[in-house]
């Protein structure tokens, strides 16, 4: 899947959770659902995403949960 749209979708995912208001909680939700719901492929993508492009166009509480939740999001 192209890299633009895992952004996309991650950003999306990031806006739903952030309306609950707890930021700390909305990006632990976006890190859980991004290990439960993406594939391994999606996941390692969008690793190499953010680490060629430093986060670009990545919401930051996107960017937050993918950084703190790295260790147990990376497919094995």
């Amino acid at each position: 899947m192209e890299a633009g749209k895992l952004v996309h979708m991650a950003n999306q995912i990031g806006t739903f959770f952030e309306a609950g208001g707890d930021a700390a909680a909305a990006a632990d939700s976006v890190a859980d659902h991004i290990r439960r719901f993406w594939d391994p492929r999606m996941r390692r993508a969008i690793f190499e995403w953010l680490d060629q492009h430093g986060g670009e166009g990545l919401q930051p509480l996107v960017l937050q949960a993918l950084q703190k939740h790295r260790e147990k999001l990376q497919p094995a």
